[in-house]
């Protein structure tokens, strides 16, 4: 019996529309769906290369409107992959119009601008979900079962770092394609809403809520030739991004991201010390979990280095045998996996659009700690 199709209207080619294409063309692959996902439209705002990407990745049809993929009832599901400023207007759209949404991270360039975002999702009662993808790492997810197990105790610390070194040369220029993250009109904010949203969303997940925050951010290069205009122009995003958190559960954090960490490409690492144990994370080697348990014996008593490769680990029975890896663009096709076996039963799966909400209320405080010099407490929703 043939299965439902699932269409879907990609909005942007970038490098996120390139890994969300390839989760939704790879998905049906590995794991047995309710819905078959067709890629049906890609929308970009190039003809040219529109029409190449579509070629590329087996799209039926491009366009450079992304209104014709509102409009059209052969489309279910808009995913948004385009630059920050315009994932506002695209996904209230797509709701108001009862289609599936999901959005690339951050959610909108600000609370405020994902408050209405949110709004407009739940009030038409759509299926959605933010791409906070390293949530779907099996050695992140054991981690998080672990937490939940009681396995850790009563958490006392959580740390990470999201680290970069793509913009230390004074010579890159700010905004048009490829650089608009430096552009505050299109990004809404630089570290923070780039990499530490990664961060705090998988912190969150992990350790519950945060309630309040010290931050300190700063811009090292004051002012970028502005691509568009062709005219030297201020930076108004942050570089680098340092802050400490309170949990609502009463541990402590740390979180620190920069674009200016000589030799990191993207060293994303995370810690959680608990009552009884720790675990401990990093990208570089997404297939193992760092993991210490006090109750061992004392001579053997040491940091275990547990490959996440086994049947019984989430998300790899999906894969090869028990031994060999998986990679970054697994985490996507995990999140295309979650979200139609929710959305076939028309809910969403996490995280939904009110979760990216809550990461934005975090960075937004994060923000302001940094401009007042003093605590900011994050609105709890």
């Amino acid at each position: 019996m043939s299965k439902k199709k699932l269409n879907i209207g990609m909005v942007g080619y970038g490098f996120m529309g390139r890994t969300h294409s390839n989760a939704f063309r790879s998905v049906s692959n590995f794991f047995d769906l309710p819905l078959e996902p067709v890629l049906k439209t890609i929308c970009a705002r190039n003809g040219e290369r529109a029409e190449a990407f579509k070629n590329q990745w087996g799209y039926e049809s491009a366009t450079t409107d992304w209104k014709t993929l509102i409009d059209s009832p052969e489309i279910d599901l808009i995913d948004i992959a385009s630059p920050n400023d315009t994932h506002a207007e695209i996904a209230i759209a797509a709701a108001k119009a009862g289609k599936m949404v999901m959005c690339e991270k951050p959610l909108g360039r600000n609370a405020a601008e994902s408050e209405e975002i949110v709004a407009a999702v739940e009030a038409a009662g759509v299926p959605n979900m933010v791409w906070y993808n390293y949530r779907r790492v099996p050695a992140v997810t054991l981690a998080k079962e672990l937490i939940d197990s009681g396995k850790l105790g009563r958490i006392f610390h959580y740390r990470a770092k999201f680290l970069q070194d793509w913009t230390i040369s004074q010579e890159l220029p700010q905004g048009g394609e490829g650089l608009w993250r430096l552009d505050v009109k299109v990004a809404g904010s630089g570290v923070t809403g780039d990499l530490l949203a990664h961060c705090i969303d998988t912190a969150m997940w992990l350790n519950g809520p945060i309630e309040e925050v010290s931050a300190v951010t700063e811009t090292f290069i004051k002012a970028r030739k502005h691509n568009l205009t062709g005219q030297m122009e201020p930076v108004g995003i942050d570089d680098a991004s340092l802050f400490l958190a309170k949990f609502q559960n009463g541990s402590l954090a740390t979180f620190e991201a920069t674009r200016y960490a000589r030799g990191h490409k993207a060293l994303y690492t995370l810690e959680i010390n608990g009552e009884h144990a720790s675990i401990a994370w990093d990208l570089h080697d997404l297939h193992r979990l760092q993991y210490f348990d006090h109750s061992d014996e004392g001579r053997l008593r040491g940091w275990r280095s547990l490959h996440i490769t086994d049947r019984d680990h989430p998300y790899m029975s999906h894969w090869w045998v028990p031994g060999l890896q998986i990679g970054y663009e697994h985490t996507f096709i995990h999140q295309a996996a979650d979200f139609i076996e929710a959305a076939a039963k028309g809910e969403s799966a996490s995280p939904t659009f009110r979760e990216g909400l809550r990461t934005d209320d975090v960075t937004d405080a994060v923000l302001e700690s940094a401009r007042s010099r003093a605590w900011q407490s994050v609105r709890q929703r």
